[in-house]
């Protein structure tokens, strides 16, 4: 649970998220761009885009999760971003 969102659309964070395989638990990280935030208080979730080769992945993670541990911010966007949901980036990146 991450509780706080300290970081915007067009950060490339990292979400550490507990995945459970039969009795062991363990980490599993996903890395990339965040597309948008949606929602409010504890109904707010965060889309991650991430490419796999030349496929991308998209995932999208409710903040109040259980399941996630935390989610760091690896680097803030170059430029000054003037949207508040990145989906062109969807066309742009492949």
């Amino acid at each position: 649970m991450i509780g706080t969102v300290n970081f915007v659309p067009g950060d490339l964070i990292k979400v550490f998220q507990k995945v459970v395989e039969g009795e062991k638990t363990r980490t599993q990280i996903f890395e990339g761009v965040v597309l948008g935030i949606k929602g409010r208080g504890d109904n707010k979730t965060f889309t991650v885009r991430k490419m796999v080769g030349d496929i991308a992945v998209e995932r999208i993670f409710p903040v109040m999760s259980p399941n996630i541990e935390k989610a760091e911010v690896k680097s803030k966007s170059k430029t000054k971003i003037r949207r508040a949901k990145l989906y062109y980036l969807r066309s742009k990146i492949k």
